[in-house]
């Protein structure tokens, strides 16, 4: 490493926010950027650690002690080019992913991990200023055709991958820009659209095509995709959101999150928004489920001038460190306390809520909820709950979000109509190791087969489906989990 006693020497220093009384104001990124001196100061703090857990941690499997090593050394090209060797998408992945390389930090067994993640984020950005990212499409082409259907992280993973391989890739999205979650899904605070659009016009330079509001199975025949590609990856991801199925659900006032934060995508986007708006202006908002989508909504909510903001989550409050349950380095639950939390919000734990309130109109007007106890079992995981005796109350709200996670794909349509089949969670169920379908020519990645995950999961998904796809094609594949890179 540049500085082997660097993680005796700094402490792990985060980057300064924009005032949270201010960034509520607009939807732009409020992170700064660390200084050129902290950034080296930070990457120091790597250890040479012998065997670098964080890569493992990492389901990309990044490079990790050899990107830092090359930032100490302010060698930005190849840094970049380690980062990239293994991760497209770093832009992403620095901004949105909760980085579990972090969590297996061999530092972070007793000190502050390093700050991986904001270096990465670093080493793609400086890239880009310094010019080292440019389009590089392939010199020749395979003739074979694939298709993609979906544009988040993981079809986009694999459009990239498979278009390095020399294929002629289409990428089908339902929605009327590419992106799919990272467009209409991370609201621009944590991720500006800006830099989903870079990407993009980098990927059509290299030849890729996208077809947007081409929704397979619906204006897009399927027989015509069977026809005449070679081969369908499948990345529409996990669409189909968890309900609350109680007393009152109809009422007005109870939304999707994704519906809530779709829209506010939009608005900012300056692009028309299909439906009712669904606004927290002036309205006592709670939102159900204790993730990073149910904080999204907290942010929003507070951007659009909420009266008060609250959030539940039914099951117990997390740990704020690692228990015996959590042993390093696996990834603990551990509680959160984001940017958006930040920005002001009511939260509560072990609550559950039992109905839905709405007035003589049907509008919501309040919540029905009670405390439970939970029953923890020898491994210190919760398995059984009971109501509080005399906890249950109703709380004043206009707007409910729910923010629970998400099932299983759409079915109707698209899977339902090519015959793939599903697994017993209802994702489409493909081979783990080559991701292949029952369809021979099939194939899928991302949370369409593995269920709700990251989005650092969805690239490795998408890469490691087009190595598979490549080898579907061609007999065998040029493309590796990771690439050259020349470190002279």
């Amino acid at each position: 490493m540049g500085k082997v006693t660097g993680f005796q020497e700094y402490d792990r220093v985060a980057p300064t926010r924009e005032e949270a009384t201010t960034r509520v104001k607009h939807y732009g990124e409020f992170l700064n950027e660390l200084p050129s001196t902290e950034l080296n100061r930070q990457a120091a703090r790597c250890m040479d650690c012998g065997v670098p857990f964080c890569q493992s941690g990492c389901p990309l499997g990044n490079v990790i002690p050899e990107f830092n090593d090359a930032v100490y050394n302010a060698k930005w090209e190849l840094a970049a080019n380690i980062l990239l060797s293994t991760n497209n998408f770093p832009e992403f992945t620095g901004r949105i992913c909760p980085a579990p390389c972090e969590s297996a930090c061999v530092l972070g067994i007793n000190r502050p991990p390093v700050s991986i993640e904001e270096i990465e984020k670093h080493i793609i950005e400086i890239a880009f200023e310094k010019g080292f990212i440019k389009a590089k499409a392939p010199l020749i082409r395979t003739g074979k055709k694939v298709a993609v259907i979906g544009s988040g992280p993981a079809g986009m993973a694999a459009a990239a991958q498979l278009n390095k391989a020399g294929h002629e890739v289409t990428v089908f999205e339902r929605d009327d820009a590419p992106g799919g979650l990272l467009r209409y899904g991370i609201p621009d605070f944590k991720l500006q659209k800006n830099v989903v659009d870079r990407r993009i016009d980098l990927m059509k330079e290299e030849g890729i095509i996208f077809k947007c509001n081409a929704n397979v199975g619906e204006n897009v025949e399927i027989s015509t995709l069977l026809r005449d590609y070679q081969a369908i990856v499948l990345a529409g991801g996990s669409t189909i959101p968890r309900d609350l199925p109680i007393e009152g659900r109809s009422a007005k006032g109870v939304h999707y999150a994704m519906d809530f934060l779709k829209q506010q995508n939009k608005r900012v986007a300056n692009r028309p928004v299909e439906f009712e708006d669904i606004m927290a202006t002036g309205k006592n908002v709670i939102v159900i489920g204790g993730g990073d989508t149910g904080s999204d909504c907290i942010g929003t909510s507070n951007r659009h001038g909420a009266k008060s903001v609250t959030q539940f989550e039914i099951m117990p409050m997390p740990p704020s460190a690692r228990s015996s349950n959590m042993p390093w380095p696996t990834y603990p639950m551990l509680l959160k306390h984001t940017s958006s939390h930040e920005e002001g919000a009511e939260r509560a734990w072990s609550v559950n809520t039992k109905e839905f309130i709405a007035d003589e109109n049907g509008n919501l007007k309040a919540l029905k909820v009670v405390d439970v106890e939970w029953e923890i079992d020898a491994n210190g995981r919760p398995v059984t709950f009971k109501e509080v005796a005399g906890s249950e109350r109703d709380l004043p709200c206009e707007l409910v979000l729910l923010a629970m996670g998400f099932l299983h794909p759409q079915k109707e349509g698209l899977i339902e109509n090519l015959g793939v089949e599903l697994d017993n969670r209802g994702n489409v169920k493909a081979s783990e190791h080559t991701y292949q379908t029952n369809i021979a020519k099939i194939f899928a990645a991302g949370d369409v087969r593995r269920g709700q995950s990251l989005v650092v999961w969805a690239i490795s998904e998408g890469r490691e489906a087009a190595r598979k796809v490549d080898e579907y094609l061609m007999g065998t594949t040029k493309l590796a989990s990771r690439d050259a890179v020349a470190y002279a």
